[in-house]
């Protein structure tokens, strides 16, 4: 129980991060008191969270599965010289659906419009100024910001519409490439949700984070309209800008980071796709099973946990930066329809961030998409680094 505290845990931020590891307390240890604090309207604000089936393990498969909206039996890309059909299944979870499973789970556990403004190791103070207690104190309030991380960008804008007619989709997806490249790498990325209805959004792999809503919606609907949709009704926007990893110093950006800090706070997410529910949910199963449960093993869990899934993922942030910094923004689609011309089984491998050795010379051999005197730059990754100061 609580004791000398107010409760045994306070997770500050109901997205996915925060709303992943409450279910899995109250699932495994739900003798604790845990208390969720959203400074948004409703947890999980406005998102569609997706992944490749094959990302996750049947277990956390299993578990998240009260959360999944929808689920395709595969997907296809398009390129303008490759289109390709693949077997994957695709799963997304609807910000609405995640928001009434985690809230019809913890009841009054869960607040929302109730901003966290500050927070130590064992307290929470509220924009009112109330100060709540907790022997785990855990920092799920998205990313904090810093410089420790060299970054480029996917900024999206989605809409999820009604359209007149049938659109004829029977599977995600999940690029379309054959569209103008603006503002470097543009597909689109749609998910059909019912006969009628699609979820498109306007994607950009991008070097500065500005996000011009307006044009990306223009660009959105005359894709619809060459497409030969007609949207009927505009039922939610979203939109976002999501971190793709180049480089960086990890040991520093924890050096900056305060607290138990989890999800996106916690540099945990795919550094290609940008994805970040599959690191969510194998993070909320760790910390649900720590034989003690306060905020400093959370935080010294969790920061050797991002540490070692760093370390991991530096072939990742390789491609990156030939994406990035060896490509001509308008020329960057060739690098992933490269990609996409490889065997199936090695393309999940290398979403689920299980790429071997054979899969990581693959995907490199043979003529690359891009010139190799820029390659060849850009393959340390202290060439996107700052001199240290």
């Amino acid at each position: 129980m609580a004791g000398r505290f107010d409760h045994d845990v306070i997770i500050a931020g109901g997205g996915l991060a925060g709303g992943l590891i409450a279910l899995r307390l109250r699932a495994l240890r739900p003798e604790l008191n845990v208390l969720v604090l959203e400074g948004g309207p409703v947890l999980g604000g406005v998102h569609t969270w997706s992944c490749f089936e094959t990302d996750l393990s049947p277990a956390v498969r299993a578990w998240i599965a009260p959360l999944i909206s929808y689920r395709w039996p595969g997907y296809s890309v398009r390129f303008p010289a490759h289109g390709r059909d693949l077997t994957t299944p695709y799963l997304s979870i609807a910000s609405d659906r995640f928001a009434r499973v985690v809230g019809e789970t913890l009841g009054d556990a869960a607040r929302t419009g109730t901003p966290v403004v500050s927070l130590t190791a064992d307290s929470v103070t509220l924009a009112d100024q109330t100060v709540l207690t907790a022997a785990a104190v855990i920092d799920a309030r998205g990313p904090s910001g810093g410089d420790a991380l060299v970054l480029g960008w996917q900024k999206f804008l989605g809409q999820e519409v009604e359209l007149t007619a049938p659109h004829g989709l029977t599977r995600p997806i999940i690029m379309d490439a054959t569209v103008d490249q603006l503002d470097g790498y543009r597909f689109l990325y749609v998910l059909p949700q019912s006969p009628t209805r699609l979820l498109i959004e306007d994607t950009r792999y991008a070097d500065g984070e500005a996000l011009d809503r307006d044009e990306l919606r223009q660009d959105l609907n005359r894709y619809a309209t060459d497409r030969g949709w007609t949207i009927g009704e505009v039922l939610r926007e979203e939109d976002g800008v999501l971190p793709i990893a180049l480089g960086g110093d990890i040991d520093r950006w924890w050096d900056d980071t305060e607290g138990a800090a989890v999800g996106l706070r916690a540099a945990l997410f795919h550094p290609v796709t940008g994805y970040s529910l599959p690191d969510a949910a194998r993070l909320a199963d760790q910390v649900a099973t720590l034989p003690v449960l306060n905020t400093e093993t959370v935080r010294a869990h969790v920061e050797a946990h991002s540490k070692a899934t760093w370390d991991k993922r530096g072939y990742y942030r390789l491609l990156n930066r030939m994406l990035f910094r060896a490509c001509e923004p308008d020329q960057r689609y060739r690098v992933l329809e490269r990609f996409y011309r490889l065997p199936q089984p090695l393309i999940e491998r290398f979403y689920a961030g299980q790429a071997g050795l054979g899969d990581k010379a693959r995907i490199l051999i043979g003529k690359p998409p891009v010139p190799v005197s820029a390659a060849l730059r850009v393959l340390s990754e202290s060439s996107v680094l700052e001199p240290t100061r």
